[in-house]
């Protein structure tokens, strides 16, 4: 199957294409002339440059293919152009990257447009699945349980807003690109939406505990009571002041972000990892990047 990817060069597509390779698909991938490829030096890829905001050269550089898979956010408002691309160029077959974030109870600007977007998959006419991943970690490329773990990697004591009992479950960004293929793979995927998560959720402080021993690092936890800092922050934030921190940040960790994955390992045989697993891989991966 000849497929088109966008998101090739990101964090997960970085893991999608290779696998897709190796099931010997031809792989054609979107990329912006200022893209770093480095993270893909498989000569088999055909590059083709161009942007998923602009819908004519996005049809000419789709001709030809047969099935789309779509890593790039949906949170920039692009889906229209490309649904529209992709039947403009007779595309039928489409794999969708969103995410569990729909699911918010924050009314986050980004919210509205990924609900948008999926609406207009669903009513696109293509022969769609939908992928929504929790938060995706695995390796130092992440932005998010890196952070963590370097963090662990220097200070014994972690402030904590909130009592971190609110559940977490990250999947392993491996786990997200394998959902991919089977999603791809599987005609009962066609038209439907699934959550995809890591094996079992965890507390928050749990979700520390697991890096910290991933690290061989002893942590104390220092709970901070978290509604004095969100409002610190939003004030901070309406006066266009830059901190380390935002406010939504704090309100996520707050929020249970666990999902079940059941449809997915009904239909495709989605079997993830647990968080243990995964985020001893990452903090060695960190650490043979340290060395």
């Amino acid at each position: 199957m000849k497929i088109f990817v966008t998101g090739a060069t990101g964090f997960t597509g970085s893991r999608v294409v290779p696998l897709l390779l190796k099931e010997r698909h031809q792989v054609r991938c979107l990329c912006r002339p200022s893209s770093d490829r480095s993270s893909l030096p498989q000569p088999e890829i055909e590059w083709v440059l161009g942007d998923v905001s602009d819908s004519q050269s996005l049809t000419a550089a789709m001709q030809g293919t047969e099935a789309l898979v779509n890593i790039a956010s949906l949170g920039f408002g692009h889906a229209d152009s490309i649904i529209a691309s992709a039947k403009a160029a007779g595309v039928s077959r489409a794999i969708f990257v969103s995410t569990t974030a729909i699911f918010t109870q924050l009314d986050a600007q980004s919210k509205s447009v990924r609900l948008a977007a999926e609406r207009a998959i669903q009513t696109s006419g293509l022969n769609y699945t939908i992928l929504r991943p929790t938060m995706i970690y695995g390796s130092p490329r992440d932005r998010n349980m890196i952070r963590l773990l370097r963090l662990l990697n220097v200070t014994p004591v972690l402030p904590i807003f909130g009592d971190g009992e609110s559940l977490q479950q990250p999947i392993f960004v491996d786990d997200v690109a394998q959902a991919l293929l089977l999603a791809l793979q599987n005609d009962a995927t066609v038209g439907k939406s699934y959550n995809i998560a890591g094996k079992s959720a965890l507390t928050y402080n749990q979700v520390i505990d697991a890096a910290a021993s991933a690290l061989g690092k002893r942590v104390w936890k220092l709970h901070l009571p978290h509604k004095p800092f969100v409002r610190l922050l939003q004030f901070s934030e309406r006066m266009n002041l830059r901190l380390p921190i935002k406010s939504e940040q704090i309100l996520r960790l707050n929020e249970n972000k666990n999902f079940s994955y059941e449809e997915a390992q009904r239909d495709f045989g989605f079997s993830p990892r647990s968080f243990e697993e995964g985020i001893n891989i990452e903090a060695r991966s960190l650490s043979d990047k340290v060395r």
